[in-house]
């Protein structure tokens, strides 16, 4: 276990805060963590549903620490996406409810980290935003493949290849959450909806949640995809440019090549 992921647990709920700061970023180490921490639940009879959360009051997570991929190559960026497949994977997979309590900024891996939750409830003052071809990178935690289940082609487009951030209040209109709050009010009102969780058999809670996924027959073809086309852009200039530039703050100079 990561001292960058706190659970705290509630009745039979686990609550999960994502504590990395100052931006909650995610790495090799809290994504292990992750996976294992998700296995660990699923073992825990007594834990029906898991509430995810964000540290302080300005981030749910910023995504990627992009200092992993200074000087990566392909193999390392295959082996980072992957760490990423595994934990969004892991936690997509839960097997009782997962409820993303979206307290700051959802970003790039941050907003795929909610997008792996069965449900997602936001603070009225966040914004959600896929950025990563802003820095020559695409999103290789799931991105591209579960916000177009929520949200369709038109606006999965418009966030990705646009670079559009959303509001609270707009991705609630596209699907992407279910339910908006006051500020500081997604914590308490995720806990009160898992602990609503406890007054279903969690066998049957399993058992729906798995024959409603099971409809997503092309979801991991396109999650392997996703990795690939991930690793391909380290065999490029503008992957190079794209996260230094970010890193320098300074505007990237694209070569397409």
């Amino acid at each position: 276990m990561s001292g960058k992921l706190e659970v705290e647990y509630i009745g039979h709920v686990a609550l999960l805060t994502i504590n990395n700061p100052p931006a909650n970023t995610w790495d090799q180490e809290s994504l292990t963590a992750l996976t294992g921490l998700v296995e660990g639940l699923n073992r825990n009879r007594d834990v029906y549903s898991l509430v995810v959360t964000g540290s302080g009051d300005k981030y749910f997570s910023a995504g990627a620490d992009l200092k992993m991929f200074v000087d990566a190559d392909r193999a390392s960026a295959w082996a980072i996406s992957s760490l990423f497949g595994q934990a969004f994977g892991a936690l997509s997979r839960f097997r009782g409810v997962s409820i993303a309590a979206i307290n700051g900024y959802a970003v790039g891996g941050g907003l795929e980290c909610a997008l792996a939750c069965d449900i997602r409830i936001a603070e009225e003052q966040i914004r959600v935003a896929l950025p990563e071809a802003k820095v020559g990178l695409l999103p290789c935690g799931g991105g591209t493949q579960r916000l177009l289940s929520l949200a369709g082609e038109g606006w999965t487009k418009r966030l990705i290849l646009c670079g559009e951030q959303l509001s609270a209040r707009e991705a609630h209109a596209v699907g992407i959450v279910e339910e908006v709050v006051g500020q500081n009010e997604a914590v308490p009102r995720a806990l009160a909806m898992a602990q609503k969780v406890a007054e279903q058999s969690p066998l049957s809670v399993a058992a729906c949640k798995l024959l409603i996924q099971e409809s997503r027959v092309l979801l991991e073809k396109g999650l392997m995809l996703e990795r690939e086309y991930f690793a391909d852009l380290f065999e490029s200039d503008d992957q190079a440019e794209g996260v230094n530039a970010f890193l320098e703050k300074r505007k990237p100079h694209w070569t397409n090549s």
